[in-house]
């Protein structure tokens, strides 16, 4: 029965998160932890089951022209980097604190994103906006790669309200860009797991097997929300994400 249930929760999980471009591993997490033969196997098995789920996402994104190419080649280095360095200094610092941290910025994120309105645009919404920061997006990448190497989470959380107010990038590519870094985030995760505590493969393949249907189904649907629809979307699975790292710090 526990398999049953983790393997819903894997699925809804990958279908929330592929509709808004997340990867939501940590509301996952906890899940894993419990069907997993350890902790440390359960995240590896967990940062590896939200990279199958953001390859999914990826390539229905892809597919519909929704990943900004330029902006990725700027943003998955520094973002991949910063994971390693989150993980290489993770044992000094408390990481409940972090957490706490984390989820106030989601809060905020998710509140302010309520408010989003979608900004006059000229240009197609194919063509990178005029106000397109890259500079921010290497900085921003860089940062929550290395939050999310102490947590060891992907963080996509973070990084696609970064795209959406700090970078300015439409919310249709933001979705399909932030799940391509995502990716490449969760193998280098994964692989920064091997020498310490290799994933749980058992779990990993279950999870991954239930997450890859509803990360294509998910993705799907991202082409039929409008602009508002889908900030409104990612919003409210902020808010989500920032409850569940709360609880995740308490317990």
């Amino acid at each position: 029965m526990d398999q049953i249930a983790y393997v819903l929760w894997c699925f809804l999980v990958a279908l929330a998160g592929g509709l808004v471009g997340l990867v939501l591993g940590n509301l996952r997490l906890p899940a894993t932890v419990l069907v997993a033969s350890s902790p440390g196997t359960a995240a590896g098995a967990n940062i590896g089951i939200s990279a199958v789920s953001a390859a999914t996402a990826s390539i229905a994104h892809i597919r519909a022209g929704r990943i900004n190419w330029r902006l990725f080649g700027w943003m998955a280095p520094p973002s991949i980097l910063g994971a390693l360095v989150g993980g290489y200094v993770s044992g000094l610092l408390p990481g409940d604190v972090l957490l706490f941290a984390i989820a106030a910025v989601l809060l905020y994120s998710g509140l302010d994103l309520l408010r989003w309105t979608p900004p006059d645009r000229r240009a197609s919404p194919k063509e990178d906006p005029p106000d397109l920061d890259i500079r921010a997006a290497v900085i921003t990448g860089a940062i929550i790669g290395v939050l999310g190497g102490i947590v060891g989470l992907i963080l996509g959380s973070l990084r696609m309200p970064a795209l959406l107010r700090v970078v300015h990038e439409t919310p249709q590519r933001a979705v399909g860009t932030n799940v391509t870094v995502g990716f490449c985030v969760g193998v280098a995760g994964v692989i920064g797991h091997l020498p310490s505590a290799a994933p749980d493969w058992g779990v990993l393949a279950l999870g991954a097997a239930a997450s890859v249907p509803g990360a294509l189904l998910g993705s799907r649907l991202t082409g039929r929300l409008s602009e508002p629809q889908l900030v409104r979307a990612i919003a409210v699975i902020l808010l989500v994400a920032a409850a569940s790292m709360v609880v995740e710090a308490a317990v």
